[in-house]
């Protein structure tokens, strides 16, 4: 029983440690390309439809929830065949805007799946193998022959190869620490806008940044990717950036100690 006892302990500091650290920006070379002289477009209204109607913002924190409880059985296959679709397409035969679009809409729609298959849970993280902390790892999809991950199409394709670090407003971990699942699907036409809103929302959002107790407090976010910020300072300038004025007044005069914090609750209705 001791040795059980030890052993847990381990393995949850171990988990911990996982929790803390974020995978590197290494570019998987295949996904590098694309046709700009194309003008398909891909269908996202399937996703959209569920958006429509199992996505809520709350009026008093402006957190948007999704309603896993209430998701139908029509609903819940429309879902499954959406992602299908998707990955019986070769995305490198569109161009790099829609592209970018495919990649969002594919790992919001994933991870709202992979919810729906084991809800109720209390967290994303519990989804994983007992080892694991969440199901960033599992292989979720197959695209052109190639088994994917969440983490495969986070950071070896979207980070390293588009390399905006506003892509982290439009991909939601199903958590209430996480920026809002975007309401509307991302497009090649709007995605400029729903990088910059997003940004903004987050930004001036509680769990974005806040002052608590003299301190400033942040999203782990801006300590997990840093450098895709550009640093310590990069992130300063980020947040400024995009901060509203009565914020970013705050955040020039500030010269304190800064903390983060992140929130692993699953964002449910």
């Amino acid at each position: 029983m001791r040795r059980l006892r030890t052993f847990i302990v381990i393995a949850s500091l171990l988990f911990a440690g996982f929790a803390q650290a974020a995978p590197s920006a290494e570019p998987w070379d295949i996904w590098n390309a694309s046709d700009e002289s194309r003008a398909a477009h891909i269908d996202h209204s399937a996703w959209q439809e569920l958006l429509n109607r199992y996505l809520k913002v709350s009026p008093k924190d402006g957190i948007a929830r999704f309603d896993y409880a209430h998701v139908d059985s029509v609903h819940r296959r429309l879902l499954d065949v959406y992602i299908d679709q998707l990955s019986d397409l070769d995305p490198r035969q569109f161009t790099r805007a829609e592209q970018f679009a495919y990649w969002v809409n594919l790992y919001n729609a994933l991870v709202t799946q992979l919810v729906l298959k084991k809800y109720p849970v209390d967290s994303i993280t519990s989804l994983g193998a007992w080892y694991q902390f969440g199901p960033w790892d599992k292989k979720v999809t197959e695209v052109a022959g190639h088994k994917l991950t969440l983490n495969d199409i986070q950071h070896r394709i979207l980070r390293p190869i588009w390399r905006d670090p506003r892509v982290f407003y439009v991909l939601n971990c199903a958590s209430l620490g996480c920026p809002n699942l975007p309401a509307f699907t991302l497009s090649a036409k709007n995605t400029e806008q729903q990088l910059a809103d997003g940004a903004r929302a987050y930004i001036n959002d509680p769990r974005g940044v806040a002052f608590e107790d003299n301190q400033l407090v942040l999203s782990r976010i801006y300590d997990w990717y840093a450098d895709d910020f550009g640093g310590e300072k990069g992130v300063r300038r980020h947040l400024l950036d995009h901060a509203e004025p009565a914020l970013a007044q705050k955040l020039k005069r500030f010269d304190g100690k800064v903390r983060y914090r992140f929130s692993w609750d699953l964002n449910k209705y």
